[in-house]
């Protein structure tokens, strides 16, 4: 193909390297007929975005159809590889500095009576009388996608437009269909109306051949390109072709793929797009889906296994998976169905968005999603200046700036930490102490109400999977707290086997809903009574009371190792009890506390914290924890894995250790005391201003365990747990 008018050259674009020159006006797929090439892998060129055929990396962009792109100076364009999908873009950096980082996309939104998306005159006259949007490509108004509400999402110039719309009306037109036949994917076929785009930019078809319905096959060249057409005459005979382009009419398919995405009354098709049209004759030979290389024997092959549901087809041949959306195909596949059942052809599936491709900048136009969620108390952090750290899917406040003086603050006055991170899950219902009991490895049933118990959660293994509390709020109801990193996972583990013992209990994650504020110190007593808590819990005890007029469950635990008091209390109390706290403790020194104070504590205490000490096959035996295990249960989560392990030598136990001067990074290796062999790892570290020692947990992974080892160079020993206060008198105080 060749350029029959001498039109002066708007400029150039790069193709797969090479310089093409363009007029004004072209796309990029006529560009790069117009110089000969083809623009995507082959197959029939419709120039109306309605098949793969032209799709190309433009701009780094890739599954861009660049017949429906205007071809602009210095584009670079790269076809896609014949086999397979588009390459990765390049990660070298001096690429990455051609490359616009952190694109800002301007989102405009809008609202609209009608929406016509298509410039057919059937939609103009749907909307006249009406408050209309018109949406049409060619006006650059490029629309990507329908979503529920329903809401258009569109490509205009200089960003994206988010659209609702009472009603939207799809006036697309139709479609040119693809034919399907040997040698379909050959270069040099297009279908009628491409090849009048074709001759209105002034390219030269050289020898043309017109079929239709009589068409059996294209043959090539050997280079990929047509060279005849082989068609069939009404006496049957075949008569064979030579041509340069071959032009195919094979009638038209409804241009309804956005149609297709919201199936709801407030979206409607007109003019063509609703039009049913006549299908094709049933495919018997080639390649049905150009977009995957779905052919007639992967669409025999799936029918042949049962997938005879046109959605079930569909998905086991992946006709229709591609960018078009059966845009080419669907007219085929529903014409083989048809052809195989006698009955009439199933209705069309139905499409996803997008319609059109979309940088992942566009998709997220406008749009921030912080994947670490904040909690209500954020501000009130940030206002103490607090450094703030993600740490279980939570932003969190570090510290506030003076880490010994928080720490000082627990041992000898009060503080108040932000604890709104824990799961926590309401349970309730007639079987609820058979669930809790068959879920955990302690006793549930003996727990009074008004009263808690510490917990673990395990797994089929016996592994420990999370840990936490469980609350008796009643006979039928109770209150189990988790992780802030396992909550949403504990919760799931929990409801999944309620379904499968089919027991009737609800559960209820109010995570989100409830915030938490830990009171902790010695002094923890005196500022709650002076806020309302008169007769405070004892230790494992928890009431439900106001605390400066808020609503709170206040629970008498204890992670510090001094006396400490839960308040969980709505979100939208926080902030004002945060405040009441601070202000009426000001004359007992109250401090926050953030993590790396809080770490330091538990870690004298000798306190587990999951996922950070613990690894995917740790058992309560490795933790030293086999006290919170009850054997003697006959049934819960993991009890067979315990029993049939529980008389194998174990080589791995979580311990402490001490040593002088300042402790070692969190993960430093464990060496055996001559420094030849690495035995374990530092789990926590802490230089305790107490103690007045570094004090370390860790694993020692071999079955000698040794009572000296060597840590960051030096001598560390080891130490029973608790190294603060283990009888735990100041926690029950």
């Amino acid at each position: 193909m060749t350029d029959a008018v001498d039109r002066p050259s708007a400029g150039r674009i790069a193709v797969d390297g090479r310089p093409i020159a363009f007029v004004e006006g072209d796309s990029v797929a006529v560009a790069v007929v117009r110089s000969g090439e083809v623009p995507g892998r082959g197959g029939a060129l419709c120039l109306a975005g309605d098949c793969g055929n032209c799709l190309a990396i433009v701009d780094r962009i890739a599954y861009v159809r660049t017949c429906q792109v205007g071809a602009r100076p210095g584009m670079v364009v790269e076809r896609h590889p014949a086999q397979g999908k588009p390459a990765l873009p390049s990660t070298d950096l001096r690429d990455l500095t051609r490359v616009p980082i952190g694109q800002d996309i301007p989102v405009r939104r809008a609202h609209a009576e009608v929406a016509v998306i298509g410039g057919a005159r059937s939609g103009r006259q749907a909307a006249e009388g009406r408050n209309a949007v018109m949406l049409d490509a060619a006006g650059g108004m490029e629309v990507v996608g329908i979503y529920p509400g329903p809401a258009i999402v569109a490509r205009e110039p200089g960003g994206m437009l988010h659209l609702e719309a009472d009603d939207i009306v799809v006036a697309t037109g139709s479609a040119d269909i693809q034919p399907v036949c040997p040698g379909s994917d050959l270069a040099g076929i297009v279908t009628a109306r491409a090849a009048e785009r074709l001759v209105a930019a002034g390219i030269d078809l050289g020898r043309v051949v017109r079929v239709g319905r009589e068409l059996i096959r294209f043959e090539g060249d050997g280079s990929g390109r047509v060279i005849a057409v082989v068609t069939r005459a009404d006496d049957g005979a075949q008569a064979t072709t030579p041509c340069d382009t071959v032009v195919v009419d094979l009638g038209r398919a409804p241009r309804d793929v956005l149609a297709r995405m919201a199936r709801s009354e407030a979206v409607s098709a007109v003019g063509s797009a609703a039009i049913d049209h006549p299908l094709p004759p049933s495919p018997t030979e080639g390649i049905v889906c150009p977009c995957m290389g779905t052919t007639v024997d992967d669409l025999e092959a799936a029918w042949a296994k049962g997938y005879t549901e046109l959605e079930l087809l569909k998905r086991a041949s992946w006709a229709g998976l591609g960018p078009c959306q059966g845009g080419a195909c669907l007219p085929h596949v529903r014409a083989f169905i048809a052809d195989r059942t006698g009955g009439p052809p199933p209705d069309p599936f139905t499409a996803r968005p997008a319609v059109r491709q979309i940088t992942l900048a566009e998709a997220a136009a406008d749009t921030t999603i912080d994947a670490f969620r904040r909690t209500p108390l954020h501000d009130e952090h940030l206002a103490l200046g607090a450094r703030m750290d993600r740490f279980g899917g939570w932003w969190r406040p570090w510290h506030y700036g003076d880490v010994v003086g928080e720490y000082w603050a627990v041992r000898e006055g009060v503080s108040i930490g932000d604890v709104s991170t824990l799961g926590k899950v309401i349970v309730s219902g007639p079987d609820v102490v058979e669930a809790l009991e068959r879920i955990y490895p302690c006793h549930v049933a003996d727990i009074k109400v008004g009263r808690s118990r510490y917990a673990l959660l395990l797994n089929e293994r016996g592994h420990v999977m999370d840990d936490g509390m469980i609350l008796r709020d009643g006979e039928t109801r109770f209150t189990l707290t988790f992780t802030s990193g396992g909550a949403a996972n504990a919760e799931m583990w929990i409801r999944d086997w309620i379904d499968t013992w089919d027991l009737r209990v609800h559960v209820m994650d109010r995570t989100m809903s409830l915030a938490a504020i830990n009171v902790t110190g010695p002094f923890a007593k005196e500022l709650l009574g002076r806020l309302g808590l008169s007769d405070p819990p004892r230790f494992l005890g928890h009431v439900r009371t106001e605390i400066a007029g808020v609503p709170c469950h206040v629970m008498r635990l204890s992670f510090t190792g001094e006396a400490a008091f839960e308040l969980h209390h709505s979100i939208d109390g926080s902030v004002a009890l945060w405040r009441a706290l601070m202000e009426h403790g000001r004359d007992l020194g109250i401090r926050a506390h953030g993590l790396q104070a809080l770490f330091g504590l538990r870690l004298e205490k000798g306190h587990v914290i999951v996922g950070m000490d613990t690894e995917l096959d740790t058992t309560p035996r490795r933790l030293g924890m086999d006290w919170a295990v009850r054997m003697e249960k006959p049934s819960f989560i993991g009890r067979a894995a315990l029993a049939r392990t529980a008389g194998i030598e174990d080589e791995r136990r979580w311990v402490g250790f001490a040593m002088d001067g300042e402790a070692p990074p969190e993960g430093s290796p464990i060496w055996d005391v001559a420094g030849d062999e690495i035995i374990g790892n530092v789990t926590g570290s802490w230089t305790s201003p107490l103690l007045g020692q570094a004090l370390m947990l860790g694993w020692q992974r071999r079955g000698r365990f040794d009572d000296r080892v060597a840590i960051d160079g030096r001598e560390a020993v080891v130490k029973p747990t608790p190294f603060y206060d283990p009888e735990g008198l100041r926690a029950r105080a």
